[in-house]
């Protein structure tokens, strides 16, 4: 049987001078590639699990190792003479506890329940556009889950505690021995008689039936800070669900939704409108009216105002929420073309275009040039 192995340095990849380091880094990376957790179903990821874990049983004891160089597999095999067994299960040691103390937990179902974080919890809060541009206070309500306040998260009833569970002496857990083609293998289980908690309640509290923890309705007032966009979060740590088992609590994560405007549109801190202006007042130029975020200023336009033109006013836009500078205003300017001119109006107007000659009209005899050349 011996003679079908392989090398148990050779399973870990290491080389025979390795050093305990080396060692457990060469195990903590084949276990977790081979565990069977990460391989569900997968028996020959199974048989490559337990071949590294048998190897590492040997190879991380000086004194088993120091056999193993000396005398190979022999040194395990009761038919050799050496005095050796195949009973693995004599080297003391579980494979879930290995497991878990390199990756933090054990196999599935085998670790003692510890602290646990609380769950997150998401509000989502509706502003106008003003609200965010400028930044408010808002109510917000949410459940959450909090320890109980009648037992203060032990889920015994008031002058009662918990008792040690007798069956896992506190441990949460419970052992069990399996013999394998590699001797007796050691694996964990939660308890079931205390769920793997460790503890046991005889006189459960009436408010929260033992649980030690109930749901509750808060209310907070939340700042919401000037120049918040639309889908952006504010994360307050801590006011979420209380952990378990010592766990920190979760955070309260709002999320903000900004109605759209009636006359602006954002674009990050910068704000874009559009204003119509009479053909009088685009020809000659004129004071008009720009709305901004806080109210209507005058701003004057020159004469020859284009339809398209856009105006920047600095300044006039939306606080970066991160920083106190601001954006912009970009006010685009639409020439409105009369109607329903009255007779006089037609007749004055025909002259005003008669007067103006061709040199009002390059630009369109420069099209007119471009559209007969190219055809």
């Amino acid at each position: 049987m011996a003679e079908n192995k392989r090398d148990y340095y050779e399973v870990l990849g290491i080389s025979k001078g390795a050093s305990e380091d080396e060692i457990k880094k060469a195990y903590r990376t084949l276990a977790k590639k081979y565990h069977p957790d990460m391989n569900p179903g997968d028996k020959e990821a199974e048989a490559k699990f337990k071949e590294v874990n048998e190897a590492y049983a040997v190879l991380s004891d000086a004194d088993k190792r120091a056999k193993y160089d000396q005398y190979g597999h022999a040194a395990f095999d009761p038919s050799s003479g050496f005095g050796g067994g195949a009973d693995f299960g004599d080297f003391g040691f579980d494979i879930s506890d290995i497991f878990s103390s390199f990756f933090g937990g054990g196999t599935s179902g085998t670790r003692r329940r510890g602290a646990v974080r609380g769950d997150d919890i998401s509000v989502r809060v509706n502003l106008s556009f003003e609200e965010a541009a400028f930044g408010c206070k808002k109510d917000v309500s949410y459940q959450k889950i909090q320890k109980c306040a009648e037992c203060g998260g032990s889920g015994a009833a008031k002058g009662t505690s918990p008792k040690t569970c007798p069956t896992c002496k506190g441990m949460g857990q419970v052992r069990t021995q399996q013999r394998t083609p590699f001797g007796v293998m050691q694996s964990s289980r939660p308890c079931d008689a205390c769920r793997g908690t460790g503890k046991i309640i005889e006189t459960p509290c009436k408010k929260c039936r033992g649980s030690g923890y109930e749901r509750v309705t808060k209310k907070l007032e939340v700042t919401i800070p000037a120049g918040i966009d639309n889908g952006q979060r504010i994360v307050l740590r801590g006011k979420g669900s209380d952990g378990e088992g010592g766990g920190a609590a979760g955070d309260l994560i709002i999320v903000v939704s900004v109605r759209r405007h009636d006359i602006f549109e954002r674009d990050g801190s910068d704000i874009y409108c559009e204003v119509p202006i009479t053909f009088a007042e685009a020809t000659l130029g004129a004071e008009i009216d720009i709305p901004t975020l806080e109210g209507k200023i005058k701003y004057t336009i020159p004469e020859g105002t284009q339809t398209g033109t856009v105006f920047t006013l600095r300044q006039k836009g939306i606080q970066n929420v991160n920083y106190k500078t601001r954006g912009n205003l970009y006010v685009t300017v639409t020439v409105e073309v009369p109607k329903n001119l009255t007779s006089d109006q037609k007749n004055l107007l025909s002259k005003f275009a008669d007067s103006c000659g061709e040199k009002n009209y390059a630009k369109r005899e420069k099209f007119f040039k471009k559209l007969f050349k190219n055809g």
